[in-house]
């Protein structure tokens, strides 16, 4: 049996008025440093969005959320945070903010498999 590996994981969400704190979860980040392991799902239901914000750009969310995924990646076109190692990716994207897309406070875990246990995540907190 292998060791366990910790990992952590944050709940992104849409938040279309930050003074009503209202939000729908749109995604799941979960790194895994021992593995430099950084992914992240996202799946927008438009029309729940549509049905909280009535006036939300969805080009512009995606638009957003593509960026996130290209510095996840470590893509260079997610510009210089994409160029950082995972975890310090990963507090970048966590870090609280006061724009449509927000995280959930971290969580720590202990797992043998982060790809299962994101897809774990994923299903529980946005689908």
């Amino acid at each position: 049996m292998h060791d366990k590996l910790v990992y952590e994981y944050a709940v992104i969400r849409f938040v279309p008025r930050v003074e009503r704190e209202e939000f729908i979860n749109v995604g799941v980040i979960l790194l895994c440093k021992r593995l430099d392991h950084l992914a992240m799902r996202v799946q927008l239901d438009e029309d729940r969005l549509r049905f909280l914000s009535p006036d939300v750009d969805l080009d512009e969310l995606k638009g957003h959320l593509h960026t996130w995924d290209l510095i996840c990646q470590g893509h260079p076109e997610g510009g210089p945070v994409a160029l950082l190692d995972p975890a310090n990716r990963f507090r970048w994207l966590t870090a609280p903010k006061s724009t449509m897309l927000q995280c959930s406070k971290v969580h720590p875990g202990l797992c043998q498999e982060p790809r299962h246990v994101l897809d774990d995540l994923f299903r529980k907190y946005v689908l």
